[in-house]
């Protein structure tokens, strides 16, 4: 039944999406979901007797998904005052291949989710270890929770498991900070060094995964026939297995940042960190599997709203301040420093310190130093060089 609403919902989206591409190229402009909705009723459904069997709520969102992502492409194109093509090299020419931000299309098996509502009659109740669900019944759940009943709810599956996704209102109390300010040096081989001392290890679940990966996706290989219209089911089964290895390696990383991004919100009035690009910090070739590995966009991110929760700010420092290059003692800056230097020595004081700590460091000095600006109204400040 899960599947089955995932399907509904990724079929809804795609059909209107190819009507949507349709308008587009003729100049025309776009629907609403529920235009969208009346025109689905009208000439699909017909067509597929097998949407009566799932919620009408799966659809209906997909197509409200499919208004969303239409407007952000807009906002985008309005942004860049020109439309932006997508390019690729065919034989050494270049190729347009279409426009950036454009929606594509859902295929199966790769993020599989529908959407459900409580509409009264048919509510959605958790009850110990169950969750009674529209058109599907009641179905076991791995933990036991609180929630009596929830208006709404997103099913998802990762791998092989399935998950539900609800919002609840939840009041967290300001706790007491520790200490006022704090700085944040990301970093490759340890993910964040603290201005005070502290070092939080980088555990590289991708890297550790690697070769265990290359085995599984060689089996997949193997087993894959090209041509056939259907694949054997050890061809799934070894399908599975990589699925399985690649969620593990994601759901160490989000442990990873969540206990990380956690702490510094719990513990700290004012966190500074780096306002890093990772778009450009990955075209270096070398570097770009560890910057990823580590997940430094999804730490800006996660810390920004547990700021909120928790209380305090968060001090984005400018791409381009030297927090590495300058002296956490004396202010001096270096022309250069290579990346194969662990140690930071100063010319000038000839301080030596751990190159981490004093890019920490020089990260807390840029929030003291800009104490009026940076705690006035409690929200994020980008500081320039």
């Amino acid at each position: 039944m899960f599947a089955k609403h995932a399907g509904t919902a990724r079929h809804a989206y795609n059909q209107a999406l190819n009507y949507c591409n349709d308008l587009f190229k003729d100049g025309k402009s776009i629907p609403s979901a529920i235009t969208l909705h009346k025109w689905l009723v009208a000439t699909v459904k017909k067509k597929h007797s097998w949407y009566y069997e799932v919620s009408k709520c799966a659809p209906q969102q997909a197509l409200r998904n499919l208004e969303t992502a239409y407007k952000n492409f807009h906002r985008l194109q309005k942004q860049s005052g020109y439309k932006l093509l997508h390019y690729k090299h065919v034989n050494g020419v270049k190729v347009s291949i279409g426009l950036q931000g454009l929606p594509r299309y859902k295929k199966k098996g790769r993020g599989d989710s529908f959407y459900l509502e409580d509409n009264g009659k048919y509510g959605i109740r958790i009850e110990d270890n169950k969750v009674k669900l529209p058109r599907i019944g009641w179905v076991k759940l791995s933990e036991t929770l609180e929630v009596k009943s929830i208006k709404n709810c997103t099913i998802s599956r990762t791998a092989d498991h399935w998950f539900i996704t609800f919002r609840v209102e939840h009041i967290l109390a300001i706790t007491k900070k520790k200490e006022l300010v704090v700085g944040v040096d990301l970093g490759i081989k340890a993910l964040a060094t603290l201005s005070n001392g502290e070092i939080f290890k980088n555990k590289k679940p991708y890297r550790k995964a690697k070769e265990k990966l290359r085995r599984q996706q060689k089996e997949v290989s193997r087993r894959f026939v090209r041509g056939a219209e259907n694949q054997s089911n050890n061809y799934k089964k070894s399908v599975q297995k990589l699925a399985k290895i690649h969620a593990r390696v994601a759901n160490v990383r989000k442990d990873c940042l969540h206990n990380l991004t956690t702490y510094l919100a719990k513990n700290f009035e004012v966190v500074v960190i780096e306002d890093l690009k990772v778009k450009n910090m990955v075209k270096n070739k070398k570097l770009a599997s560890a910057i990823l590995d580590g997940g430094f966009f999804e730490f800006k991110r996660q810390l920004l709203y547990k700021k909120v929760w928790y209380g305090g700010e968060v001090i984005l420092a400018d791409t381009f301040f030297a927090s590495s290059k300058l002296c956490s003692n004396c202010g001096n800056k270096k022309q250069s420093l290579k990346l194969s230097e662990r140690k930071y020595v100063c010319n000038s004081c000839h301080l030596e310190i751990d190159r981490d700590l004093n890019a920490s460091i020089n990260l807390k000095k840029l929030a003291v130093s800009s104490t009026v600006s940076a705690l006035g109204d409690g929200s994020s400040v980008l500081f320039s060089t």
